[in-house]
C-alpha cells in the first residue's frame, strides 16, 4: 500500500525523501542533494521549465514550484497533460481539506504506475514544503520521461546515458561519462545537436576553453528550433563545482524524445545490422563447411582405389613393403582425417544450433555433402582399409608358403637328379654279353638292388610332382621353370622305368646259363641297399625344411626327431652287421688264398660310403637339434609377444568399452550447472586424451607381432583393429558429447533459459528416456511435453505437474488417444525433421526455448526496413547507403530484387522478399 502520509521525521534526519523500486535505483531521490543552495537553485529552474513545457499545451503555467501546486489543480493537469489520461475531478473548494485530497488524487495517480513514494504525502504539498515538492516533480519526470528509455537492453539512466555516448561519439572534445561535469564546457548539448541537425550548428567554431558561449549557443538553438525550452542558466552551470545531475538529466531526457523519430531509425537499422550480421556469419561458416566436406570427400575419393587395388607382388620384401606403407597410412595420414570428420559433425552442429536460435532455416550442405553422406564415404573407406589388410596378410601367408615350397621343390629335385646322374648309362650297357655265369649272376642280383633302390626313389618322385602342383595351385611366379623341371625329371623317371625293366628281361635270359654265386656278396647287397636307403632318406628328413606358426607345432617336430634319434643305436647294429659280413668276406678270401678282383659284384654300395653315410647322419643330427632349438626359441618369442599384446589389450578393450558407457550415463545424468559439466567433460577428455600412449603402446607391439608373421593370437578376444575402432568412437563421442554442452550453452545464453529451466528439461526428458539412449521415442516425447505443462491440444504453455508413462498412457485412453494430433505432428517435424522417430536433447530444449522465448522475425526486419525507408514499400539503395554500416548496405543492395509494386520507382528495391527470405519463408 502507498504511504503518503508518512511523518517527515525520516527526511528530516537525513534518509532519503523518496523511494522508488529496486530495479530503479537511479530514481531514488535525495532530499540531501538539495541542501546545497546552487543545485536547488538549478532543480527549481529546470523543474519549472519542464513543467510550463508541458503545462502550455494546456493554456497555463507556473511561476513558484512550491506555491503553484499547492491546491493540487496544475498537478492534476500536468500528469494529464503527460500521460494523456483523465484523472478523477478535481475539488474546486479553497478549504485546506479540498486541496489535500485533490494532491492526493494525483499522487495515487503517480501510484497506480507503479512508483512507490515514501515520506511525501499531500500535507507537505499542500504547506509548500519545497524540499518535498521537488522530490515530488523528479519522480514525475523520472516516470514519464526517463523510466521508458531503452537503448541495447539498458533502460532509464543508463539507457539515456548510453545514447548520448553513442550520439557524441564521433565529436572531439566530447566525452559524456555522467551527467553533471560531463556537460559544463556546453560542448555535448552542442554535439547532440549537430548529430540530428547538422545545418544549425557550425561545430567546428566552438571552443572548450568558452563553456558560456557554447551552453548558451546550445539553449538558444534548441529552444528556438527544436520547441524545447530553456531549462538553465549557463552561469549556473559553468559557476557549479558539479552541476545538479537531476537538472542535466531532466534537460537532455527533452533532447531525446525531441529526436524519437531519429531514434526509431535508429533502431530500426540496428535490428536490420544484427540480423544481417547473423546471416553473414552463417554464410561463412556454410562456406568452411562445405570446403571442409569437399577436402575430407576427395581425400576419402583417392583413398579408395589404392585400398581397393589388389595386384599381387612377387616377392614376401615387396609384400611386406606394400604393409609397411599401410602401417604409415594408419600412423600419419589417417589420424588427421578422424579428427578433421569429427571438426566436421561439431560444426555442422554448431552452425545448425545457430541458425535454429536465430530463427533461419536449417543449413542443406550441397548434393553429397551432407553428415550422412559423408559417414557413408567415411564407412566405404573403412571397409575398403580392413579388406586391404586381410588381402596383404592373406597374400604374405601365400607368399610364404611359396617360398617354402620352392626351396623344398628345388632340394628335392636336386637330390633326385643327383641320385638318377649316370643311371640311364648304366641300365644301357651290355656288360652281361660277355661275362661269365657269376658275373651275370652277380648283374642280375646288382639289378635287383637297383630296382630296389628305384621303387625306393618313386615317394620322392611324387612328392616332387605334388609340390609343383602346388606351386601352380597357388599361382606361383615362376611356376614354368618348375614346371619344366618338374617335367624333365618324370620324363627321365619314365625312361628309367623302360631301362630298367628292359635290363631285366636281358638278364633274366642270360641267368638260365649262369650257376652260383657268392651269397655273402649277395647278402651284403640285400642288407646294405635298404639300410643305404634308410640313410639316405635319414640325411633327406634330418635336412628337409620345416615351416611352424605356434609352440606345438615346432614341439611336435622335436618330438618327432627324439623318437628317430631313439633308433639310431638300433640301426648302429644294422651298420656294423653289414660291415661284419664284408669283413667275413675278406677273411674267408685270405684263409683259402682267394685273389678278390674287385669289389661286390651285386651293389655298388661299399662298406666306406656306408661309413661315411654314417658319419654325414651324425653330423646332421645335432645340426637338426640346433635347428629345432632354435625355432622353438623364435616360437617362444612369438607366443610372448602374443602374451605381451594380449595383456595390454585386455586392458585397454574393457577400458575402452567402460569410458563409453561412462560417456553415456554422464551425457544422460549431467548435474550442476552448463559451465561445470563442460569443465567437467572437458577434464573428463584430457583424461581420455592422456591414455593414448596405451595405443600407442599396442600399436607398437601389435608392429612387432605383424613383423614376426603372426596371424593368430588364442590369449585375447581384441585384435587391433577393434581397439582402433573403439579408440576413435571414444574419442569422437566425448567431442561429441562436449559440443552438445557447447550448443545447449549457446541456446541457454541466445534465449535466456535460466539453469533452474535446463534442469527441469533434463530431468523430465531423462525420466522418460527408459532405456537411456539419449532420444525419446514419439510417444515419449509426447508425455514429457505434457509433464512439463505443454498443452499438446491447444498449443500453449500450462503447468499440469509432473507425469509419469503410466499416468500418461492413462490418459491417452480415457481423452481417447487425441492429444493434438495435428499440433503433435506440426512439433514432430520441427524436432524430428528426417522422420527417424526420434528426439534428441538438443532438438528437445532448442524446441521449448523457442517456443518459450521471443526471437527477431520476419515481421520485425520488414518493420524496421518500413522505417527506414519512411514508411514506403520500398527502398532505394542511396536510403540504404545512408542508413546501414557499407558492408551491411552493400550486402542487402546485392541480394534485393527490384520492387515491382504499383507505387514502383527507378531503383526502388523490395525489402519484404528479401526480409521474409532471411528466415526461409519464400526465396530470394
Amino acid at each position: 500500500m502507498v504511504d503518503y502520509h508518512a511523518s517527515n521525521n525520516q527526511a528530516s534526519s537525513g534518509g532519503p525523501a523518496v523511494y522508488m523500486d529496486p530495479r530503479e535505483q537511479e530514481n531514488d531521490w535525495d532530499r540531501d542533494l538539495l541542501l546545497d543552495p546552487a543545485w536547488e537553485k538549478q532543480q527549481r529552474k529546470t523543474f519549472t521549465a519542464w513543467c510550463n513545457s508541458h503545462l502550455r499545451k494546456a493554456g497555463t503555467q507556473i511561476e513558484n514550484i512550491e506555491e503553484d501546486f499547492r491546491d493540487g489543480l496544475k498537478l492534476m493537469l500536468l500528469l494529464e497533460v503527460i500521460s494523456g489520461e483523465r484523472l478523477p475531478k478535481p475539488e474546486r473548494g479553497k478549504m485546506r481539506v479540498h486541496k489535500i485530497n485533490n494532491v492526493n488524487k494525483a499522487l495515487d495517480y503517480i501510484a497506480s504506475k507503479g512508483v512507490k513514494l515514501v515520506s511525501i504525502g499531500a500535507e507537505e504539498i499542500v504547506d509548500g514544503n519545497a524540499k518535498m515538492t521537488l522530490g515530488m516533480i523528479w519522480t514525475i519526470i523520472l516516470r514519464f520521461a526517463i523510466q521508458d528509455i531503452s537503448v541495447e537492453e539498458t533502460s532509464a539512466k543508463e539507457g539515456l546515458l548510453l545514447w548520448c555516448q553513442r550520439k557524441t561519439a564521433p565529436y572531439k572534445n566530447v566525452n559524456v561519462q555522467n551527467f553533471h561535469i560531463s556537460w559544463k564546457d556546453g560542448l555535448a548539448f552542442n554535439a547532440l545537436i549537430h548529430r540530428h541537425r547538422p545545418e544549425l550548428i557550425d561545430y567546428d567554431k566552438l571552443r572548450k576553453d568558452d563553456p558560456l558561449t557554447n551552453l548558451n549557443n546550445a539553449f538558444e538553438v534548441a529552444e528556438k528550433y527544436l520547441d524545447i525550452p530553456k531549462m538553465m542558466d549557463a552561469e549556473d552551470i559553468v559557476n557549479t563545482a558539479r552541476p545538479d545531475e537531476k537538472a542535466i538529466m531532466t534537460y537532455v531526457s527533452s533532447f531525446y524524445h525531441a529526436f524519437s523519430g531519429a531514434q526509431k531509425a535508429e533502431t530500426a537499422a540496428n535490428r536490420i545490422c544484427k540480423v544481417l550480421a547473423v546471416n553473414q556469419e552463417n554464410e561463412h561458416l556454410m562456406e568452411d563447411y562445405e570446403k571442409l566436406a569437399s577436402d575430407l570427400l576427395e581425400w576419402i575419393r583417392r583413398t579408395i582405389p589404392w585400398l581397393e587395388n589388389r595386384a599381387p607382388e612377387k616377392t614376401m620384401a615387396e609384400m611386406q613393403q606394400k604393409l609397411e606403407d599401410f602401417r604409415g597410412y594408419r600412423r600419419v595420414h589417417k589420424p588427421p582425417k578422424v579428427q578433421e570428420k569429427c571438426q566436421l559433425e561439431i560444426n555442422f552442429n554448431t552452425l545448425q544450433t545457430k541458425l535454429r536460435l536465430s530463427n533461419r532455416p536449417a543449413f542443406m550442405p550441397s548434393e553429397g555433402r551432407m553428415v550422412s553422406d559423408i559417414n557413408g564415404s567415411w564407412h566405404n573407406l573403412e571397409g575398403a582399409e580392413k579388406g586391404y589388410e586381410e588381402w596383404m596378410l592373406n597374400e604374405i601367408r601365400r607368399l610364404e608358403r611359396l617360398d617354402h615350397l620352392a626351396e623344398k621343390f628345388r632340394q628335392k629335385a636336386t637330390i633326385h637328379e643327383s641320385w638318377t646322374d649316370g643311371k640311364e648309362a648304366m641300365l644301357t650297357q651290355k656288360d652281361y654279353e660277355t661275362a661269365s655265369l657269376s658275373e651275370v649272376k652277380a648283374l642280375l642280383r646288382k639289378h635287383e638292388a637297383f630296382e630296389s633302390d628305384l621303387a625306393a626313389h618313386q615317394d620322392r618322385v611324387e612328392q616332387i610332382a605334388a609340390i609343383a602342383q602346388e606351386l601352380n595351385e597357388l599361382d606361383y611366379y615362376d611356376s614354368p621353370s618348375v614346371n619344366a623341371r618338374c617335367q624333365k625329371i618324370c620324363e627321365q623317371w619314365d625312361a628309367l622305368g623302360s631301362l630298367t625293366q628292359s635290363r631285366r628281361e636281358s638278364l633274366e635270359r642270360t641267368e638260365k646259363q649262369l650257376e652260383s654265386i657268392d651269397e655273402l656278396y649277395l647278402e651284403y647287397a640285400k642288407r646294405a641297399a635298404p639300410f643305404n636307403n634308410w640313410m639316405e632318406g635319414a640325411m633327406e628328413d634330418l635336412q628337409d625344411m620345416f615351416i611352424v606358426h605356434n609352440i606345438e607345432e615346432i614341439q611336435g617336430l622335436i618330438t618327432a626327431h627324439e623318437q628317430f634319434k631313439s633308433t639310431l643305436p638300433e640301426a648302429n647294429k644294422e651298420r656294423e652287421a653289414i660291415q661284419a659280413i664284408q669283413a667275413e668276406v675278406q677273411k674267408i678270401a685270405q684263409y683259402n688264398g682267394i685273389k678278390l678282383s674287385g669289389g661286390n659284384p651285386y651293389t655298388t654300395i661299399t662298406p666306406k660310403s656306408i661309413d661315411d653315410k654314417w658319419h654325414k647322419v651324425e653330423q646332421l643330427v645335432p645340426q637338426r637339434d640346433r635347428a629345432l632349438q632354435e625355432e622353438l626359441a623364435k616360437q617362444q618369442s612369438n607366443d610372448h609377444l602374443r602374451r605381451k599384446f594380449a595383456t595390454q589389450a585386455n586392458i585397454v578393450g574393457p577400458w575402452i568399452q567402460t569410458k563409453m558407457e561412462e560417456i553415456g550415463r554422464i551425457s544422460i545424468e549431467m548435474n550442476g550447472t552448463l559451465e561445470d559439466q563442460l569443465v567437467n567433460l572437458r577434464e573428463y577428455e584430457q583424461s581420455i586424451i592422456e591414455y593414448k600412449p596405451n595405443i600407442d603402446q599396442l600399436e607398437g607391439d601389435h608392429q612387432l607381432i605383424q613383423e614376426a608373421l603372426i596371424f593368430d593370437n588364442k590369449y585375447t578376444a581384441y585384435t587391433m583393429e577393434h581397439l582402433r575402432v573403439g579408440w576413435e568412437q571414444l574419442l569422437t563421442t566425448i567431442a561429441r558429447t562436449i559440443n552438445e554442452i557447447e550448443n545447449q550453452i549457446l541456446t541457454r545464453d541466445a534465449k535466456g533459459i535460466s539453469q533452474e529451466q535446463l534442469h527441469e528439461y533434463r530431468t523430465s526428458f531423462n525420466h522418460f528416456d527408459k532405456d537411456h539412449s539419449g532420444a525419446l521415442m514419439a510417444e515419449e516425447f509426447k508425455a514429457c511435453l505434457i509433464s512439463l505443462g505443454y498443452d499438446v491440444e491447444n498449443n500453449k504453455a500450462k503447468r499440469t505437474g509432473q507425469m509419469d508413462m503410466d499416468n500418461y498412457r492413462a490418459l491417452l485412453v480415457a481423452t481417447g488417444n487425441s492429444l493434438g494430433d495435428a499440433e503433435f505432428a506440426r512439433i514432430m517435424g520441427i524436432v524430428d525433421p528426417n522422420n527417424s522417430g526420434a528426439v534428441t536433447f538438443q532438438a528437445f530444449i532448442d524446441f521449448m526455448s523457442r517456443e518459450t522465448t521471443d526471437t527477431d522475425t520476419a515481421d520485425q526486419v520488414i518493420a524496421s526496413f518500413k522505417i527506414l525507408a519512411a514508411d514506403k514499400n520500398f527502398i532505394t539503395a542511396e536510403e540504404l547507403r545512408r542508413e546501414l554500416p557499407p558492408d551491411q548496405a552493400e550486402y542487402c543492395i546485392a541480394r534485393m530484387a527490384p520492387y515491382s509494386g504499383p507505387d514502383a520507382k527507378p531503383g526502388a528495391l523490395d525489402y519484404m522478399s528479401f526480409s521474409t527470405a532471411l528466415y526461409g519463408e519464400s526465396d530470394l
